[in-house]
């Protein structure tokens, strides 16, 4: 942890802190934040600093837990933090081109995102192999793609179910086998989707026994595919066309059907080939898909195709319009956030099929007394009912608890 201090002869030297409470102590100094901690303490630590007015980038998934997450949604309405979630998918050039292009499909009735990459790789304590310290595959990776399900049909998910592997890779990760009770964690997944359209009056009624207003999600994930052609692929499905985005390859491909008056005239025959549109986008080229890709270094470029120094281009932006006043408006919010785990936990809690499902609990995150007593603390109903008090009520729980509140990465 470390403050970098800015001299009179622009000398910038780091200021290291031992443990997170120190740093606390320099909190008026923070322009902003970076939680990058291990999963299951990004909720108590969004918990301990979201009541400073400040500016947070928090790194996905914000919660691994029920709990975690309802501790959460009974902060936020308290929070005066400036939060921003780190889901930098949204901003890699191909499948923000393709949201660009998404009113070219017309009604969105099918989505499906597929992943077909290497195993988890090493991280300090192999804490990502931990169900109750990654919150298992479904939260910990594929929050982001339940954050594009949500960003690409603008609906909430209504339904899911879910089929899985776990311990294919128990070798590979170098799990015990002398624990016979680890659960390991998920290595491959399909989990389907319901998204349902708000009734609405302004909504014409449906046909009798038709799905008019349901779009269904399909993701599909493998965590032993090395080598794959694509390691990523998004297909979006409308009434009017379909869009393809494929990575590495880093393409988007738009497809247009024919329409009821065009030069598919003969119904007994597949369409001609002139009967409908392709288009094809090179999104290697930033500048296909951001009018302000000269401002992007490459040697900034970052992980993930550029997106992660594209997400930080709009995370200056935004801190800047905030210190001139103006709202600070996150492109991925802390509820986006949010809602993102609820469906990974929602797709774990619905899986079919499983031999072990009665012996596998829902997800506990690893704590600590402390982050324990910050959550009760904050579902607490007395706390709800006088938020003036809240940061006052966190330090003396941190005080409390000084002896084991350092955060622990083992």
């Amino acid at each position: 942890m470390a403050i970098i201090e800015n001299s009179l002869t622009e000398v910038v030297t780091p200021r290291i802190m031992m443990d997170e409470k120190e740093l606390l102590q320099h909190v008026n100094e923070i322009d902003l934040l970076v939680i990058a901690s291990p999963n299951y303490w990004h909720t108590p630590q969004l918990l301990r600093w979201s009541q400073y007015d400040i500016t947070i980038l928090v790194e996905k998934p914000v919660a691994i837990s029920e709990k975690q997450v309802s501790a959460l949604e009974a902060a936020l309405p308290n929070c005066k933090a400036r939060i921003w979630v780190a889901m930098e998918y949204r901003f890699i050039p191909a499948i923000n081109k393709l949201i660009q292009l998404l009113p070219e499909v017309g009604d969105i009735k099918k989505v499906t995102i597929r992943e077909n990459r290497y195993p988890f790789l090493s991280k300090v304590g192999e804490w990502n192999k931990d169900t109750d310290k990654s919150g298992d595959t479904l939260v910990e990776k594929c929050c982001h793609f339940f954050d594009l399900f949500r960003l690409i049909t603008s609906k909430e998910m209504s339904s899911c179910v879910s089929k899985v592997h776990r311990g294919l890779l128990w070798d590979h990760y170098g799990y015990n086998n002398e624990d016979s009770d680890r659960v390991p964690i998920i290595d491959s997944a399909y989990v389907l989707l319901d998204f349902k359209t708000p009734s609405s009056p302004e909504l014409p009624k449906p046909r009798k026994h038709t799905t008019e207003q349901t779009t269904l999600g399909c993701l599909e994930l493998c965590m032993f595919a090395e080598g794959s052609r694509h390691q990523e692929e998004i297909i979006v499905t409308g009434m009017k066309g379909r869009i393809e985005a494929y990575l590495p390859e880093n393409k988007v491909f738009l497809y247009q059907r024919p329409t009821v008056t065009g030069l598919w005239k003969d119904k007994s025959k597949p369409p001609p080939q002139q009967s409908f549109t392709e288009a094809v986008y090179d999104c290697s080229d930033l500048k296909e898909v951001y009018d302000f890709a000269d401002q992007i270094p490459e040697m900034h470029a970052g992980y993930h195709y550029c997106s992660t120094a594209i997400e930080w281009k709009y995370l200056i932006d935004a801190i800047k319009d905030s210190d001139e006043g103006k709202p600070f408006v996150p492109k991925v919010s802390l509820e986006d956030g949010i809602r993102a785990v609820q469906m990974g936990i929602s797709s774990m809690n619905n899986i079919t099929g499983e031999e072990t499902r009665d012996a596998i609990a829902p997800v506990i995150a690893c704590s600590s007394k402390s982050s324990e007593n910050l959550m009760d603390l904050v579902l607490s109903s007395g706390l709800v009912a006088s938020p003036g008090h809240i940061k006052e009520a966190f330090m003396r729980v941190i005080d409390a608890c000084d002896g084991e509140y350092k955060v622990n990465f083992d």
